[in-house]
């Protein structure tokens, strides 16, 4: 079966002046690519059965307790290139609170920390590729990148494969943030398109009442329509 071709003009250049990390952490010599082994094909493989009841709800799996901040469902479906479902996959997420701050030694940012939110969780796909968290809305925060650079609000997200040599890394945005078109790591995305495939849609057929509003966010794995991807610019 022949693939969908990639949109290559998708991805961002190594070296953006405008997100200075990448000054010092581009490559200055030509890639080199090596075949995959068989161990990064084949294993370590993750345990389906050690989730936990809470897993994919951030909102009480640090403590059990209510974290404090807009109450939202993110959910999406994980998809091949030919729009096939793809089942039984890893996803991870992680964020800040609802004030904008990582519960990390290193996160220095003057918005408190919530006692009851660690801002992490994960769950499997279904049959039918589909995945959801319940979470809080988190905050957008100030980062040292230039004079007054702030990132929008945003979800991480971490997919696996058959083993945990296979991992794709991508992050979320939200329908409507103005701080996305200001952003210098969304801006070393050359094209539009791509951008708007990391912007979730608010979805209200899936909001509950009085309860919280819901965003849905399909992951692509590859081909024309694949999904923005940080450490596997790519792809699978």
């Amino acid at each position: 079966m022949t693939l969908i071709p990639r949109t290559r003009s998708f991805q961002p250049p190594a070296h953006a002046p405008g997100y200075k990390s990448t000054v010092a952490r581009s490559p200055s010599r030509a890639l080199i690519s090596g075949p995959a082994t068989a161990t990064e094909q084949t294993g370590p493989v993750f345990g389906h059965e050690v989730l936990g009841e809470h897993d994919n709800n951030l909102i009480l799996n640090y403590t059990g307790q209510p974290a404090i901040g807009e109450r939202i469902i993110v959910h999406g479906r994980v998809l091949d290139e030919f729009a096939r479902p793809i089942s039984g996959a890893l996803v991870e997420v992680w964020q800040a609170n609802a004030g904008g701050r990582y519960r990390h030694k290193k996160d220095n940012y003057l918005a408190p920390l919530d006692p009851n939110f660690g801002g992490c969780g994960r769950t499997i796909t279904g049959e039918d590729g589909s995945y959801e968290f319940l979470t809080v809305r988190p905050g957008a925060y100030p980062w040292p990148n230039g004079g007054n650079d702030w990132r929008p609000m945003h979800i991480h997200f971490s997919l696996f494969g058959a083993s945990f040599g296979q991992r794709l890394i991508s992050q979320m945005y939200f329908e409507g943030d103005p701080l996305i078109a200001r952003c210098p790591i969304v801006n070393t995305i050359p094209d539009q398109a791509a951008i708007d495939r990391l912007i979730a849609p608010l979805d209200m057929t899936r909001a509950l009442p009085l309860d919280c509003l819901a965003y849905k966010f399909d992951i692509v794995l590859r081909g024309s329509r694949q999904t923005m991807f940080e450490n596997r610019m790519e792809g699978l």
